[in-house]
């Protein structure tokens, strides 16, 4: 088996992506962050102590797609043409989904998740002087277009 992140010797290497085309692609991503009862309570309020969580968190999320790359050693720098996340209050949390654009020789999925990731720990910085037990579910990518592997999507659970 080959592994496209190692060379010949077995040492990590980052993947030469020159000489690919650049082509549009994106990626969406989902999480979630899990708070107490009494917590969804005082988001649909707008009682936090800390502030508005919710924007905070969308400002986190797009801030760390477009720094991705400096936090994942092999992840190539890309242009970030595009980025929203969006985060909704639910009955246990805060659902978070996050969508990440390129016109680029290498897919955002990273960029998406890692938008997600950046947005829960700052929902999850936001409330945890009010609720220990917050935490952070479920983050993957739901789906994907363009680059050579084309279109994808999460299965839908029946």
């Amino acid at each position: 088996m080959t592994f496209t992140h190692l060379d010949s010797a077995g040492h990590a290497r980052m993947v030469d992506v020159t000489e690919k085309q650049p082509t549009v692609r994106s990626a969406t991503a989902r999480g979630f962050v899990a708070v107490a009862p009494e917590t969804v309570a005082t988001l649909r309020d707008g009682a936090v102590p800390k502030g508005d969580v919710l924007a905070v968190a969308r400002i986190a999320g797009i801030q760390g797609a477009k720094r991705c790359a400096e936090l994942l050693p092999l992840a190539h720098v890309i242009g970030v043409h595009g980025a929203t996340v969006d985060l909704a209050i639910e009955d246990g949390g805060v659902a978070i989904e996050a969508t990440v654009r390129t016109a680029d020789r290498t897919g955002v999925e990273m960029e998406a998740l890692t938008a997600v990731t950046i947005a829960a720990l700052s929902v999850v910085d936001m409330v945890k002087g009010i609720d220990r037990t917050a935490r952070i579910e479920n983050a993957r990518i739901v789906a994907k277009t363009g680059g050579r592997s084309g279109s994808w999507a999460e299965p839908q659970a029946d």
